[in-house]
């Protein structure tokens, strides 16, 4: 299998690190990250501007190419097919250091790679956990990886949004949840905010373990089948009638 590997958090993270461990063990692998942060860009790309691409030594101890990129992590997706190839069986996008459930995937660079490479005609899996639990969430990917694989969720999808919690209880199919943090703005000074994340997931109401959100808070490990094509089917029905 020929494996392309990105992220949001950069080349240097602690996620991606172990997810090029990990992955070698699957195929061949080449990275192809943000030189620096990316998170919360989301699909965004750079137009009208050049910026720097290098090859890295990153993970040449692993005998693995790399490459950054001062550019958003759709921007390593994109110069990947164009000047790398086409031809990569998966795109792996993570372990983002958040997770990324419900509304959130909207802002998600993790996610916005995965988009991309669709966009591109190649499979994606998109790996994130909450902050702080990267080591604890890498140590699950093998029982993920062959959940996915014994159940073919890549043979009817193209990309899938896997979240793992620290103490992960099981592993379960969910749709997208809803609104899942939230920001207040914080005046820093003269003029300065900065966004604060709050939960804004209300958690007296119970879960309902349809969702991505519910089921990582109550444990399990969320596998969402997500899709490039926006249209609202429910809507188009009524409106084309």
């Amino acid at each position: 299998m020929k494996i392309l590997i990105t992220n949001d958090d950069g080349i240097y993270a602690d996620g991606l690190l172990r997810l090029v461990e990990w992955s070698r063990r699957l195929g061949d692998v080449t990275v192809v990250a943000p030189k620096y942060e990316q998170s919360g860009r989301s699909h965004g790309i750079v137009l009208n501007k050049s910026y720097e691409i290098r090859k890295s030594d990153v993970f040449d101890y692993l005998s693995v190419r790399s490459y950054s990129v001062d550019a958003s992590p759709a921007d390593c997706v994109r110069f990947t097919v164009d000047k790398i190839g086409d031809d990569f069986d998966i795109l792996f996008s993570g372990i983002n250091n958040g997770f990324n459930l419900g509304h959130d995937i909207a802002y998600s660079g993790t996610c916005g790679a995965a988009f991309e490479a669709n966009y591109c005609d190649i499979k994606a899996v998109a790996f994130s956990t909450d902050k702080g639990d990267i080591e604890k969430a890498s140590g699950r990917l093998d029982e993920v990886w062959k959940h996915i694989s014994d159940n073919g969720y890549l043979s009817v999808s193209t990309f899938l949004n896997v979240n793992i919690p620290a103490e992960m209880q099981g592993i379960k199919v969910t749709e997208q949840g809803g609104a899942f943090i939230r920001d207040h703005f914080v005046m820093t000074g003269d003029d300065m905010y900065k966004a604060q994340a709050y939960m804004k997931k209300d958690m007296s109401i119970g879960f309902d373990l349809r969702y991505d959100t519910d089921a990582v808070l109550s444990g399990y490990c969320s596998v969402t089948p997500l899709s490039v094509n926006r249209t609202d089917r429910e809507a188009f029905s009524k409106m084309s009638v």
